[in-house]
């Protein structure tokens, strides 16, 4: 399942995957993954979640995100979800490449059963229409 939450700055999106995430680590019989642009939630997110940092390895855009992804549950099948906060942000804000991560993330999330959550910055309206199912 892929589930986007959408709002402008200033919605709550950060504080609710946080609590998403942290929530999935107490519940979940395997591992829980959290992406974000920055470091800047290291104290808010659960220390049993793997935190990755995009800059750390120079995520920059939608197919390096997705192979980011990928590549992560690849060399761990025990990951059950993955959160990604300001997934719009690290794509460089390219709604047509949000789009085509979104039905990559979704059927990734649908062939391995997990559960792939993923906020971004901008009003459900003005997502392309093919996305909007995921909020």
């Amino acid at each position: 399942m892929l589930k986007f939450i959408v709002g402008l700055k200033g919605a709550g999106k950060t504080k609710e995957i946080v609590a998403m995430a942290n929530t999935a680590c107490e519940t979940s019989n395997g591992s829980v993954v959290f992406i974000e642009k920055g470091n800047k939630l290291m104290h808010e997110v659960d220390h049993h979640v793997r935190l990755v940092d995009t800059e750390e390895y120079d995520i920059q855009d939608a197919p390096c995100l997705y192979g980011l992804v990928a590549g992560m549950y690849a060399s761990n099948h025990d990951i059950t979800h993955i959160f990604i906060d300001s997934a719009l942000k690290i794509c460089k804000n390219d709604l047509a490449m949000l789009e085509i991560l979104a039905e990559k993330l979704n059927d990734m999330s649908e062939k391995y059963g997990i559960t792939i959550v993923a906020t971004n910055s901008i009003a459900k309206e003005d997502l392309p229409v093919s996305t909007q199912k995921y909020v």
